[in-house]
């Protein structure tokens, strides 16, 4: 076994433990159309659309124009319930 096999898959599996330890991140979706906000922990840009599973409703949602806001697990709970 070479040493670039040897540390280098060790050292993968950490950084990706670490990585999805990190925790959620958390988003604000604005339909500047109708006005409505929605709010998830992923957003999935596919063109100039956004699919995204919205956390008050628990429907998936797909948005032609939208914007998109990183906020504060505190905004995320405060406006959804969640914790």
């Amino acid at each position: 076994m070479n040493i670039r096999s040897r540390f280098g898959i060790p050292v993968a599996v950490v950084l990706s433990l670490g990585l999805t330890g990190c925790g959620s991140t958390y988003y604000l979706v604005k339909d500047p159309g109708s006005g409505a906000e929605y709010y998830t922990t992923a957003v999935n840009k596919s063109g100039s659309a956004v699919e995204f599973k919205d956390s008050k409703t628990l429907t998936n949602m797909t948005l032609q124009n939208s914007q998109v806001s990183e906020i504060t697990k505190d905004q995320y709970s405060a406006a959804t319930g969640q914790h």
